[in-house]
């Protein structure tokens, strides 16, 4: 179930970039529910890592596709930028609350996109992710629905070390 949700956000990610990419991304490899991928987007790679929820609520909407990633984009100055994207636009001026264990971070929205509101607390989320043990989101729908999801961290910090070199 995670390789095939993953090959498809992998995809969909394509379209986050904002540029028309001739090269579909390349999987560097699956840590338990992370993946690992990179692609050229001009003179530069992209490198990311990447996980779809294990659990979604309320269960009997239909969420779409949904996932967080960590992406590094050295060619940019990008290091690590955490994103949620949801399968559907979140409300307007809403925040994305991503809770690891006991530490709460939060995401402003655009569309179906959350970013870290702080960008300097994105080396705390990254650490948080490498040293935790659960990671809940929970974000609003542009219709005003709460909606939760739970991700695995089992291998986030396999991956992320295999991005680390992105170059």
């Amino acid at each position: 179930m995670f390789g095939k949700s993953i090959v498809a956000t992998s995809v969909l990610m394509l379209g986050l970039t904002g540029t028309a990419l001739a090269q579909t991304p390349s999987q560097i490899s699956q840590f338990n529910a992370w993946g690992a991928y990179s692609y050229q987007q001009g003179k530069g790679k992209v490198c990311y890592v990447l996980s779809v929820p294990v659990d979604k609520q309320p269960a009997k909407l239909d969420h779409g596709d949904n996932f967080f990633m960590v992406s590094q984009k050295p060619g940019q100055n990008v290091s690590f930028e955490p994103q949620f994207k949801a399968g559907y636009d979140l409300q307007a001026n809403s925040k994305v609350m991503v809770t690891i264990d006991a530490r709460t971070f939060s995401m402003f929205t655009n569309g179906s996109h959350g970013w870290m509101e702080n960008a300097a607390e994105e080396p705390q989320l990254v650490a948080a992710l490498r040293s935790g043990h659960n990671m809940s989101i929970k974000a609003v729908s542009k219709r005003g629905t709460p909606t939760s999801y739970t991700y695995s961290l089992k291998g986030v910090s396999a991956a992320l070390k295999a991005i680390a070199t992105c170059k």
